[in-house]
């Protein structure tokens, strides 16, 4: 017995899996950019900085998952539910590195299943692709780990891990707030990929399946378009509102500016429905809801206030909602 088959006989498929990242390969390439170096059939991924043109670059680099919203996925059966989770696994990484003004330049996935499943997989390389394609960065790598006795047949998880680059002295750190600025909130998609333990708590899975097209929209990706207006219009702070909720995020935007905070004007955006059922079922007070939420608000940023207009028209203009919903003060 050669030591192949024995270990395919443990549960653990290598040459399936080899076979599969083969005839993904052409679609992980799709996203590779002027920074990509060949593959040398090693186990990373090389990137090369020089096109960048920057100075004094600072990298950024963020990794995080999806957690439990790939359960109401599965439990979903919903044609494209998992290509919205790996788009989700992009999401939450590059909207963490826009919040600094840095241009993502390439995204690592690691996908764990139980057994292989090339349609679920192959599914949530093709949201991971996605993902990347709109934050403009090269899906330079990954790790695929078949784990019989840890994911069930039908169980997975999906992580990532993402680095962009900014100039220093564009670097977007908060220390250039004022008071009497505006917070700008951007439009999100619904609940992106945070609070799904108490979504699922609160919603039978009868309810969560029903309910599941609304839970599933993936995570709005911010990037082009705030990239696009900090390079138009000086920006003081961004927030990405995760985990936490809007009311535990936003106070992030005046982190570097001591005797600020943030004032929420009451009404000012519009909230998606999906909150106000998740609400209801749970019977959940408002200020757990914004404490763990985002409460239709995926990101926010500060700017003067004679610009708050000018930013509020760009966003709409490159696809995202938003709206002044408030303003720094003293306090």
């Amino acid at each position: 017995m050669t030591t192949s088959a024995a270990y395919r006989r443990s549960g653990v498929d290598v040459k399936g899996a080899d076979v599969w990242l083969s005839r993904m390969r052409p679609l992980v390439r799709s996203t590779w950019n002027g920074g990509v170096l060949p593959d040398l059939g090693q186990f990373a991924g090389l990137f090369r900085l020089n096109d960048l043109k920057l100075r004094d670059p600072v990298l950024v680099a963020s990794t995080d998952g999806v957690g439990t919203k790939l359960k109401v996925a599965q439990l979903s059966g919903r044609p494209g539910a998992h290509e919205a989770i790996g788009i989700d696994a992009v999401a939450m990484n590059t909207n963490d590195i826009v919040v600094y003004g840095a241009q993502p330049l390439f995204f690592l996935d690691y996908i764990a299943v139980g057994r292989l499943q090339l349609g679920l997989m192959s599914a949530l390389l093709r949201g991971i692709v996605e993902g990347c394609r709109r934050s403009g960065c090269a899906l330079l790598g990954g790790e695929t780990a078949e784990m019989p006795g840890v994911y069930r047949t039908g169980e997975y998880d999906v992580a990532g891990f993402c680095v962009g680059a900014v100039e220093r002295s564009k670097l977007i750190d908060g220390s250039r707030v004022q008071a009497g600025d505006a917070v700008i909130g951007l439009a999100s998609s619904g609940v992106h990929a945070n609070g799904f333990s108490l979504v699922r708590k609160v919603f039978s899975p009868a309810q969560l399946k029903r309910l599941s097209g609304r839970l599933l929209s993936p995570t709005r990706i911010y990037v082009k378009p705030v990239l696009k207006v900090v390079r138009a219009v000086p920006v003081a702070a961004i927030a990405h509102v995760t985990g936490g909720g809007l009311a535990r995020r936003l106070p992030s935007l005046v982190s570097r500016a001591p005797g600020l905070r943030v004032e929420l004007f009451s009404g000012s955006w519009r909230m998606p429905g999906i909150f106000a059922a998740i609400q209801s079922a749970g019977r959940i007070k408002w200020n757990d809801m914004m404490t763990t939420f985002n409460m239709g608000i995926g990101m926010a940023l500060v700017c003067r206030p004679r610009r708050a207009q000018r930013v509020i028209r760009a966003l709409e203009a490159g696809g995202v909602p938003a709206w002044r919903i408030g303003a720094i003060d003293k306090g």
